[in-house]
């Protein structure tokens, strides 16, 4: 059986999840509810956009929801929790968004209750996100069905140990602003070679779509991919070359581990 849905929190994470979940049809609006932290205009802006069911009062959220996704920050998260403690049943899921704040660190502020960790990325606003699921040991197997159900109905998920948490927000959650960062260095060196600005997003955008659609679809090795397109002597391979001179790949890898590092520091776990 499906549970209504509620968020605590209306951001820009929650904001992307309730719109993939509205486009995907997987939730309708009047099953799902949102609660704003403190700042007001937010809640009133996503329940005008969205039309969904905005509550103002916390305890109603917990009254009216048993599935929860707290979409807050992590300084916000280790507030509130102790503060919903009272609102919890043995029914509710709690399902966090929240980077750096692990399973064991929500559960000695709110006691036994069932808990998820997931890692979406903000492509849920198209119908792309992906995101790691990694629940405790008090979640049933038809819970986390659900909740990788709902996840998937906006993108991609998949069940992982918390473990890999932090590997996770490197080549995840926090990969989407490596890859805008790459389609504006593409189309800066297509303008500086006489490409128009328009042109050159709309070139180096499809390129990315089209290259990251190859690696799903035909199941190839990217470096397979890579040598299809790598003809001797040719522009691509002189390019590939420009790329490995300028340590391209070391610096991808450097910035995931940077990123995986930042997410541990901040869970406080040694």
């Amino acid at each position: 059986m499906r549970h209504t849905i509620g968020f605590y929190g209306a951001g820009n994470m929650a904001q992307a999840m309730i719109a993939g979940l509205l486009s995907s049809g997987f939730y309708q609006k009047e099953e799902i509810y949102v609660y704003n932290y403190r700042y007001e205009p937010t809640l009133k802006k996503v329940e005008q956009e969205y039309e969904i069911k905005a509550i103002s009062d916390e305890k109603i959220l917990f009254e009216q929801t048993d599935l929860l996704i707290l979409a807050v920050k992590p300084a916000v998260l280790t507030q509130i929790l102790p503060q919903i403690k009272k609102y919890l049943t043995t029914e509710h899921v709690l399902v966090s968004v929240a980077a750096g704040v692990g399973i064991q660190q929500m559960a000695a502020a709110i006691g036994s209750h069932k808990i998820i960790r997931a890692m979406p990325n903000t492509p849920a606003m198209v119908n792309q996100a992906m995101t790691s699921i990694s629940p405790n040991e008090l979640v049933t197997s038809e819970e986390i069905q659900l909740v990788v159900d709902v996840f998937n109905s906006f993108g991609k998920a998949k069940v992982v140990s918390e473990e890999v948490i932090d590997a996770v927000v490197g080549v995840s959650g926090s990969a989407p602003a490596y890859v805008y960062l790459f389609i504006e260095a593409l189309a800066d060196g297509a303008v500086a070679e006489g490409l128009t600005r328009e042109d050159a997003y709309e070139f180096a955008t499809q390129a990315v779509l089209g290259a990251a659609t190859m690696v799903a679809n035909t199941g190839k090795h990217p470096g397979e991919l890579k040598d299809m397109v790598t003809s001797p002597k040719g522009t691509t391979i002189a390019a590939v070359q420009s790329l490995e001179e300028s340590n391209f790949r070391a610096s991808v890898i450097k910035a995931v581990e940077t990123a995986a590092r930042k997410n541990h520091e901040m869970s406080g776990e040694e």
